[in-house]
């Protein structure tokens, strides 16, 4: 196995092309532990951590642009950011610990594929986007297309992710992510919940719900958001109704599994009561200003 660290993304487009059997990686916090484990090796790890534009965090024009192996704590750390992306900031900032964000990013904790990702629901309702190098060019996709099952994605050989876009969310809007694990830290999500609402004055006029660790990939739970727009907040709260419809919708969109770290009813049950919670967070954070 030999180890490769392109500067530019033509260079990491060549490596990838010339040597088959080779993998990126953007951290290598989960590569790394999956070759002791027994992964194949590949013929050639391409680290991207060295490409500039891979690695760059820039906000112009209402839109973001983030690089795939930008380390999460620089996102965590950037307060214009966190402002406008509370519930991103808050699952960037639970992949693994203060050590490991130095070196995680988006790219890796999307590619990784795994459907306890913290960011990947929190990135969904946020509606980004992904540039992905090819072997000729580049293509623009939805992140949500990016994961098909555990370990498994939509990227064809050969092709990466280069970046994130995102744009400025619309005034009165903003999102949560929620998460139960285990222990108090250092663990794999149970479940993980990522709402962003919008407001019009009281009125909740849009809204996005997602599921993390309850199937194989995340879930969007539509009967939640059906629930949420349209419906008026009373005294700044979500109404209890709204609330009981929401916690029943995401349960019943779960199909998880039993392991060590929960049972199926526990997931079903657990994901009603933090997509509850995530929304009402996010609704306050929409009515009053994503610093609360």
């Amino acid at each position: 196995m030999r180890y490769a660290a392109p500067t530019s993304v033509d260079e990491a487009r060549s490596l990838l092309v010339d040597n088959p059997g080779s993998r990126v990686f953007a951290g290598a916090t989960d590569l790394i532990p999956q070759i002791r484990a027994g992964l194949p090796q590949p013929s050639v790890m391409v680290d991207l951590k060295r490409i500039e534009r891979l690695t760059s965090v820039a906000h112009d024009g209402g839109v973001w642009t983030v690089g795939a192996a930008t380390p999460t704590a620089d996102l965590t750390a950037n307060p214009e950011f966190t402002a406008m992306f509370p519930g991103l900031s808050e699952a960037s900032g639970l992949i693994g610990s203060d050590q490991i964000q130095n070196r995680s990013s988006w790219g890796g904790n999307l590619c990784n594929a795994s459907p306890a990702a913290d960011s990947v629901p929190a990135l969904v309702a946020a509606g980004a986007q992904v540039v992905i190098a090819t072997d000729n060019g580049t293509r623009t996709a939805p992140v949500r297309e990016i994961v098909t099952g555990p370990g498994q994605t939509s990227l064809a050989d050969g092709e990466f992710v280069i970046e994130f876009t995102l744009t400025d969310p619309p005034a009165g809007t903003s999102d949560a992510y929620l998460r139960i694990i285990p222990r108090t830290e250092m663990d794999i999500a149970v479940v993980g919940a990522a709402v962003r609402l919008s407001l019009e004055g009281d009125t909740i006029t849009a809204a996005s719900v997602w599921l993390g660790a309850v199937a194989p990939t995340i879930v969007q739970v539509a009967e939640a958001e059906a629930a949420l727009v349209g419906s008026t907040l009373d005294n700044g709260l979500i109404n209890e109704d709204t609330l009981a419809t929401m916690a029943e919708a995401a349960s019943a969109a779960c199909n998880p599994i039993n392991d060590k770290r929960g049972t199926i009813e526990y997931r079903r049950q657990v994901a009603g009561v933090i997509t509850k919670r995530a929304a009402a967070i996010a609704a306050d954070r929409a009515l009053n200003g994503a610093s609360r």
